[in-house]
């Protein structure tokens, strides 16, 4: 009972004050409305007819398609070389890309016989569970502290809690099944489960737990599955669960009142699409009595996703993202739409498995889902798929955006759309990108930010900021008498106003001393017939040149003196005021940015040629 009480003294002191109807204050319920151990039953398992029911036969038929080509192949092992790769050069996607081709495999196999329920795929099935309960660690390279991984070492990490939940899922659905092959193998799985997952998460001192990132939800929404369908002890299972509500509340804590994630809209899908997991599975194993639904801030948290979009699957790519097209996943954004009534994040999921043809060959994409393809977000889906096929397709596009705790506009006028940020230098995954902007034109990328390339041990350690995509000379900003701008929360813009198409920013806290900026105003404003640009800047000296940087993939080109054309648009400006010049910087671009931008990468720097320490430039794109 001590113990207990000073639990919920804790769950208490980590949620605070700060927004209310927290998880935390709904903890001293849960003797009473949470799920008994391993009573857990979401879904109906793989025997029941009901998969089979409504789903389309394409879609059906496309399951087992994925799955056939793996049929008969053997499990790979994971080489310790390979995990040593990340200590030695630095290098961690040749381990990740095994391992997660490993689990896919594994994903692939089970949705397949869950949709056929014939057994053509159960040998499989087995061989690869096996497979996995003989791997010493789950996770990755980059979130382990040695060379190779140790088996009395069973760190919590993303793909550790990713890997346990897939294996969970497998389990559950297939149940039946595998304890007439031998019930030896569950058992297995279910001691593997308690010793990697269980045991540690509920007692380890992990810095995510009060986080306001994406590692917190997204371990969190795997390890609650694991708890509700493998803790067999009640004590532990209260104990765990009011932990992860704990740690949910510290997530939402951290958010703004706009709901929006400062890690860009490539961590979405990780962040507040995990934490709604969180959410829909603690109001499903405690019949609806922990519900939050309807709370404000978690709906503005699931809106962010159709804020940021673009057009033609294209998103905003502030911050850390791999991918310039919005990662929309229907069987995430479907299930949190329902969850929140957001009418437009569920036309939207319609329009995003349209553009992907996903009713029709949903094994390929679910195969193909971002990081991983999540069991539970498949079923869950899956569940809610006779009333999806019914949703109407809409795609959103917003005409005007205003995130003002994370100062981030966007607006749409005819054929143009801008996106622009203000913020902070400290933000989670941050570039150096304080007043950076980007243009789309007739739904394509005409000036970008070129997001990230390929993580390495550099990404996440102090040398980040050496990385050129982090650095503000290569996202669409002024380098002030030949300075960049430094990385830290220190490091903000100050925000002068905003109306609906029309940002000003007070850009000069962004930089470090040696810039010498005492002021710089910089105005963003849209109109059907072009984008304005302004800056009007005040000097404390003019030591080295000023220069304003835009990055596009089409190479510009000279018409006359004041005017670029880039394709089919122009950049005009006084050539009295600034000249141009246009680097060629292709050769920076890794395999990841190639798959985003394609081959070629343009860097225009127009350099302001007047000494003088005040003055307004303006440039126009149209």
């Amino acid at each position: 009972m001590v113990r207990r009480t000073l639990l919920l003294g804790l769950l208490a002191v980590l949620a605070g004050p700060l927004w209310s109807q927290t998880l935390a204050s709904l903890a001293g319920t849960l003797e009473q409305t949470l799920v008994q151990p391993c009573r857990y039953e979401p879904f109906p398992r793989a025997d029941s007819a009901g998969w089979r029911q409504t789903m389309p036969e394409a879609m059906r038929q496309s399951y087992t398609a994925a799955a056939e080509p793996l049929l008969g192949q053997p499990w790979p092992a994971l080489p310790a070389t390979e995990f040593a790769q990340f200590k030695e050069n630095g290098n961690r996607v040749g381990y990740e890309a095994l391992s997660f081709r490993k689990r896919q495999h594994l994903a692939i196999l089970a949705m397949a016989e869950i949709i056929e329920g014939k057994g053509r795929f159960l040998p499989d099935i087995v061989n690869g569970l096996q497979s996995f309960c003989e791997e010493t660690w789950w996770g990755i390279p980059a979130h382990y502290g040695s060379k190779v991984p140790r088996t009395e070492d069973q760190t919590v990490d993303l793909f550790n809690a990713e890997t346990a939940s897939l294996i969970v899922w497998t389990t559950y659905m297939l149940r039946p099944a595998l304890d007439r092959f031998s019930p030896l193998l569950a058992r297995r799985i279910d001691s593997e489960i308690g010793r990697r997952i269980l045991e540690p998460a509920r007692t380890g001192n992990y810095w995510w737990k009060t986080a306001g990132m994406n590692w917190n939800p997204w371990i969190c929404s795997n390890w609650l599955y694991c708890v509700l369908l493998c803790e067999p002890d009640r004590q532990r299972q209260l104990e765990a669960v009011g932990q992860i509500m704990a740690a949910t509340d510290a997530f939402i804590n951290s958010y703004p009142d706009d709901g929006g994630c400062d890690e860009g809209p490539g961590y979405w899908d990780r962040a507040a699409a995990s934490m709604f997991e969180v959410l829909f599975t603690l109001r499903e194993a405690t019949g609806g009595r922990i519900d939050l639904s309807s709370h404000p801030k978690v709906k503005a948290m699931g809106s962010y996703v159709y804020k940021t979009y673009i057009e033609n699957d294209y998103c905003t790519t502030f911050a850390d993202i791999h991918t310039n097209h919005a990662v929309v996943q229907p069987n995430t954004l479907y299930p949190f739409g329902r969850f929140l009534a957001d009418e437009t994040m569920n036309s939207f999921a319609a329009y995003a498995a349209r553009r992907q043809d996903y009713t029709a060959t949903a094994g390929k994409h679910f195969a193909a889902s971002h990081n991983f393809p999540s069991m539970a977000r498949e079923l869950l889906f899956l569940n809610q798929l006779a009333d999806f096929l019914n949703e109407k397709p809409a795609e959103p596009l917003l005409n005007d955006v205003w995130l003002p705790n994370l100062q981030i506009m966007t607006a749409r006028r005819g054929p143009l759309y801008v996106a622009m940020k203000g913020g902070h230098n400290g933000e989670s995954h941050n570039h150096n990108d304080v007043g950076s902007f980007i243009v789309y034109a007739d739904g394509q990328p005409l000036f970008i930010d070129a997001g990230v390339g390929e993580y390495t041990s550099k990404t996440f350690s102090g040398d980040r900021y050496d990385i050129w995509t982090m650095q503000s000379g290569y996202h669409n900003l002024p380098q002030v008498n030949g300075t960049d701008q430094h990385d830290g929360k220190d490091y903000a813009a100050r925000l002068i106003s905003h109306k609906p198409g029309r940002l000003t920013l007070d850009l000069a806290g962004a930089y470090p001393p040696e810039a010498a900026v005492s002021t710089w105003l910089r105005t963003v404003a849209i109109s059907r017939s072009g984008v304005t640009v302004t800056e009007d800047f005040t000097l404390s000296a003019n030591k080295a040149p000023t220069r304003l940087m835009l990055l596009t993939t089409t190479k510009p080109a000279g018409q006359k003196p004041g005017q670029l054309s880039v394709g089919s648009h122009r950049l005009t400006y006084n050539p009295r005021q600034l000249s141009a010049t246009v680097e060629d910087i292709s050769d920076k671009l890794d395999p990841t940015l190639r798959s985003m931008w394609g081959d070629r990468l343009y860097r225009i720097v127009l350099t302001v040629s007047s000494p003088q320490t005040k003055q307004n430039i303006s440039y126009r794109i149209d």
